[in-house]
C-alpha cells in the first residue's frame, strides 16, 4: 500500500457520519462544546455558511453571525471532537461557492434566499 493510501484508511476510522449535507448559504446551528472547569456543555452557535474548504477530515465550514451589530464569524472543524452536531435550519439559494461580499453588507442586505428542497 501507498502512504496515501494507509492515511486515507486511517483518516476514515475517524470521520463523523451523521453530518448533514451543508452547503454555501445555508443557516446552520452547530453545537460547540465548550469546558468550563470540570464541567463541560454544548453551546450552539447559528449563522450563515459563508464558505466551505478542505475536504475529508480537514473539511471546514466558515459560519458567520452578526451579534450586537458585529460580525462575527467562526470557522468550524467538522470532524473535531469539539463539534458536537451541525443541524441545517435553512437552506439558501446562492450562486457563488464563497460568499465573502456579506462581509461589506449591513442589516436585510446580508439575507439570502431561501431554496426550497424536499429534504431537509
Amino acid at each position: 500500500m501507498h502512504a496515501q493510501e494507509i492515511i486515507r484508511s486511517i483518516e476514515s476510522e475517524h470521520l463523523k457520519q451523521d453530518l448533514p449535507e451543508i452547503h454555501v448559504g445555508d443557516t446552520v446551528r452547530v453545537g460547540v462544546r465548550i469546558k468550563e472547569g470540570n464541567k463541560e456543555r454544548t453551546q450552539p452557535y447559528e449563522g450563515t455558511v459563508i464558505a466551505k474548504r478542505h475536504g475529508g477530515i480537514n473539511e471546514t465550514i466558515t459560519v458567520r453571525r452578526i451579534f450586537q451589530g458585529i460580525g462575527v464569524e467562526r470557522v468550524f472543524l467538522l470532524h473535531s471532537p469539539r463539534v458536537d452536531g451541525v443541524k441545517v435550519v435553512r437552506r439558501g439559494k446562492v450562486r457563488r461557492a464563497k460568499l465573502y461580499y456579506l462581509r461589506d453588507r449591513i442589516g436585510k442586505a446580508t439575507r439570502v434566499k431561501q431554496r426550497f428542497d424536499r429534504a431537509l
